[in-house]
C-alpha cells in the first residue's frame, strides 16, 4: 500500500481508503460479523484511513465501526467522522455550535475512542455558509483546542462549495476537503481545483471512484440523481469491460487513485473479500491503454455532472457533448 500526506496535516494516509457508510446497512443488511471481517480485511491489508458518519445508517455505521475497532491500536487507524448531517431522508441537518458539540461527544462513545484525527462539516451544500464560517468552525476549532478533534475539513458533491469557503475561512480553520463523484472515469472536473488546494495546503480526499454505481455491473441505483444520459453512457463503458472479462471497478479505482495531489480515496463495502480486491487492485499497474478506450467511450458524458443543495451552492449543470 502506498501513502500520501493528507495536506500540511502531517497524517500520512493509505492512498486507498475505508469508507465506513456500508457499515450502516445504507446499501444492504449487514451484520456485526460481516462489519468486524470487513474492518479487520481493510486494516490488514495496510488501509489506514476510515471515513465515517453520524448519518450513515442514522448511527449505525458509528456504532458498527466502533464493535469493529474494539481492541485494534488507536494508532494503528486514522479515523475521520463527521457533524451537521443526520438524515438525509429526513432533512436533518443542524450546523448550530450546540448541535456540533453534543454531535461530537455522542460519536466519540459510539466509535469507543477519544478523539478522532478528522472531524468535518458534513455536505455543506445543504448549509447557510454564513454559519458554517461563524459558528460552525469556531466550535469546532474549540474542540479541537480541547483535543477531541485533531483537524477539521468540510463535504459535499458541488464544487463550487469548496473555493467558496476556503476564500471566507481567513482563520484557515478548514484543513482538508471530501469531493465525491467528480474524480473518476467519467468525471475528473475535481482536477480543476486541485492546484488551489494544493497551494493552500488543504488536504484532499476522494469519494465514489464509480460515480456511487454508475460504474459497476449493478448499475446505477433507482435513487441516483445521474440523468438518464449519463448512466447509459457509463453502461456503455461497463459493457465493453463486460464483454473483455474486465470489471470495470478495479480501472476505476485504480485510475482514482493514481492522481499524486489527492491523497486519497475512499471505497465502501461491507464484504471483506471486496476490500481485498480492492487492495490488491491498488497495487497492480494501471493498464493505461485500458483507460483510455473507456475514456474514449465515456467522452459524450465526461464531466456531465449532477448538483444538489441550497440553490446558492448549485453547481451548473454541463451539457453533454455532441456524439455526432
Amino acid at each position: 500500500m502506498r501513502y500520501r500526506p493528507l495536506g500540511s496535516t502531517g497524517l500520512q494516509v493509505s492512498v486507498l481508503s475505508f469508507g465506513a457508510s456500508s457499515l450502516g446497512g445504507v446499501f444492504h443488511a449487514v451484520t456485526e460479523k460481516q462489519c468486524v471481517e470487513t474492518v479487520e480485511a481493510a486494516l490488514t491489508g495496510g488501509i489506514n484511513f476510515i471515513d465515517v458518519s453520524p448519518a450513515y445508517g442514522e448511527t449505525l455505521a458509528e456504532k458498527n465501526l466502533g464493535l469493529s475497532l474494539r481492541g485494534i491500536p488507536r494508532e494503528n487507524y486514522i479515523l475521520a467522522t463527521k457533524i451537521g448531517s443526520y438524515s438525509e431522508a429526513r432533512g436533518d441537518y443542524d450546523y448550530s455550535a450546540a448541535r456540533t458539540r453534543r454531535s461530537i461527544d455522542e460519536s466519540l462513545r459510539r466509535l469507543g475512542v477519544d478523539y478522532v484525527d478528522l472531524i468535518q462539516c458534513h455536505d455543506v451544500e445543504f448549509a447557510d455558509h454564513d454559519q458554517i464560517i461563524g459558528e460552525t468552525l469556531p466550535a469546532l476549532a474549540d474542540l479541537k483546542r480541547q483535543g477531541l478533534v485533531r483537524h477539521i475539513g468540510i463535504t459535499g458533491l458541488p464544487l463550487k462549495i469548496f473555493p467558496a469557503l476556503l476564500q471566507r475561512d481567513a482563520a484557515r480553520t478548514i484543513d482538508t476537503v471530501l469531493s465525491f463523484c467528480h474524480y473518476e472515469l467519467n468525471d475528473t472536473s475535481l482536477a480543476g481545483l486541485l492546484p488551489d488546494l494544493k497551494a493552500r495546503g488543504v488536504g484532499v480526499i476522494n469519494a465514489s471512484p464509480t460515480g456511487m454505481g454508475l460504474l459497476t455491473r449493478r448499475g446505477a441505483p433507482a435513487w441516483h440523481p445521474a440523468s438518464p444520459a449519463i448512466i447509459a453512457g457509463c453502461k456503455r463503458a461497463v459493457d465493453y469491460c463486460r464483454e473483455r472479462g474486465i470489471d470495470i471497478v478495479k480501472p476505476a479505482v485504480q485510475f482514482a487513485c493514481g492522481n499524486p495531489d489527492i491523497a486519497t480515496t475512499l471505497v465502501g463495502t461491507a464484504d471483506p473479500q471486496n476490500i481485498r480486491d480492492n487492495i490488491a487492485c491498488v497495487e497492480e499497474p494501471m493498464d493505461e491503454r485500458l483507460i483510455a478506450e473507456i475514456q474514449q467511450l465515456l467522452a459524450p458524458v465526461i464531466n456531465a455532472n449532477f448538483t444538489r443543495g441550497r440553490p446558492e451552492h448549485r453547481d451548473p449543470i454541463l451539457a453533454l457533448r455532441a456524439t455526432g
